[in-house]
């Protein structure tokens, strides 16, 4: 098990028979031990299969793509009577999931919330890529009481609710272990709070969800959008608004609603850039206005301008320094 660039994050893949000395390690130590699942080969007689984990405020981030592994949770291994939910999302299916005496398909896009508690177990048997997010019990019944009534069933209502978990699962798991203590329990707050309003909740919990959860991971997809798409000459809060499901004017109040507009976030993540690109040694011998022309700027008198109001220097000065 490898960490990639953060301390609560670990990558790590296997192909072949399961068998051997590497094979029991691997199982021993990523899944019974850390995963607190078994795994085995899914198709045939091989295993295949890379999984990313981020541990992230209390919950955990899974990301699997292969061809062949199915992950289940057996008799031995509910001796350590973990309690916690898991919500499995078929990024790219088909995927089996058993349940008890259950068993669903999900095919792409499609969502299953299984109870960790009991016989479960998620196969992977073609080409195919599964993302999981798994809860403490206690966590998301606070948010959706009635969570226990959905389980394994095959989610396929409320569409945007359900891109918008696994578009934040992407980002969640890419910056949020990166992110101070306050800011990982917020993305699982967030993240949690879409899951609840994706199952159904009562009036009260449902105001809470939208207004603490579903806001904010909208407008941190929106920035992450604006921070992917910086190079765009035509980045608009319209582009914007439209990929995130919004009409302008309601992702501009959701930029407002933060000190800052959708114009002032996009200036200062592009000034930003420049004086990344400027520092890089990589880029020394690279024309001032080829950089600012990266970064989305067309007009490099305005460029600079706005570079030296921002950072008290011009961009050629600090180069030099």
């Amino acid at each position: 098990m490898d960490q990639a660039g953060a301390p609560n994050v670990f990558v790590n893949r296997y192909t072949g028979p399961p068998r051997g000395r590497e094979y029991e390690r691997w199982r021993e130590e990523m899944y019974r031990c850390t995963l607190r699942v078994d795994v085995q080969p899914g198709a045939g007689d091989s295993i295949d299969c890379k999984m990313q984990i981020s541990l992230l405020g209390g919950i955990l981030l899974g990301a699997t793509v292969g061809t062949s592994a199915e992950f289940s949770r057996t008799p031995e291994i509910l001796k350590d009577g973990y309690d916690g939910m898991c919500l499995v999302i078929a990024t790219s299916g088909p995927v089996l999931i058993s349940h008890e005496q259950h068993s669903i398909e999900l095919s792409e896009s499609q969502m299953c919330l299984g109870d960790m508690s009991v016989l479960c177990g998620t196969r992977m048997s073609s080409d195919c890529e599964v993302k999981t997010i798994r809860i403490p019990r206690s966590l998301l019944l606070t948010i959706c009481p009635k969570a226990e009534d959905r389980l394994a069933l095959a989610l396929v209502d409320q569409a945007p609710i359900r891109d918008a978990i696994a578009r934040y699962h992407t980002l969640a798991a890419s910056i949020g272990p990166h992110a101070d203590v306050v800011g990982q329990h917020l993305m699982a707050q967030h993240m949690v709070d879409l899951i609840g309003l994706m199952l159904g909740t009562d009036g009260d919990r449902t105001e809470l969800a939208n207004s603490r959860g579903h806001a904010a991971a909208r407008l941190e997809l929106m920035r992450a959008d604006v921070v992917a798409n910086l190079s765009r000459d035509n980045l608009t809060i319209y582009s914007v608004a439209q990929r995130a499901g919004l009409s302008p004017r309601h992702a501009q109040r959701m930029f407002e609603q933060t000190g800052t507009t959708f114009t002032e976030f996009l200036l200062e993540q592009r000034l930003l850039l420049v004086r990344r690109l400027l520092l890089d040694p990589l880029n020394r011998w690279r024309k001032v206005s080829d950089l600012a022309h990266s970064a989305g700027f067309t007009d490099v008198s305005y460029f600079n301008r706005v570079f030296r109001r921002r950072f008290g220097v011009t961009p050629s000065d600090l180069r030099g320094a």
